[in-house]
């Protein structure tokens, strides 16, 4: 199982909508994935690394697929329009990061 981590840093001038994120935007994802993608959940940052800190990450995504070349074939055809659907909810460029889950 391989997980896609998406981070969206937090800054003084950072906005996200996490309703339409969570309404519109993982939902598109997860269809263009198709059945390769097993699942993600969303992650809303509160604090950094004590209470009353600001959070590092404003959110953190991670979407579970079975198969990268799956995923890099559903990117190849839909990750413009996944891509293009970011400044609908928010003003951060995200990071991300491709990881094999270990158990």
């Amino acid at each position: 199982m391989f997980q896609l981590n998406v981070f969206y840093p937090n800054s003084p001038d950072a906005q996200f909508d996490m309703d339409y994120y969570l309404a519109k935007h993982m939902p598109l994802v997860q269809e263009r994935l198709g059945a390769n993608c097993k699942g993600y959940s969303v992650q809303s940052g509160l604090s950094g690394g004590a209470p009353g800190q600001p959070a590092t990450f404003l959110t953190i995504a991670s979407v579970d697929v079975a198969s990268l070349d799956d995923y890099g074939k559903a990117m190849a055809l839909h990750g413009a329009e996944i891509m293009g659907d970011v400044p609908n909810f928010t003003n951060i460029k995200p990071s991300i990061q491709i990881s094999e889950t270990k158990t």
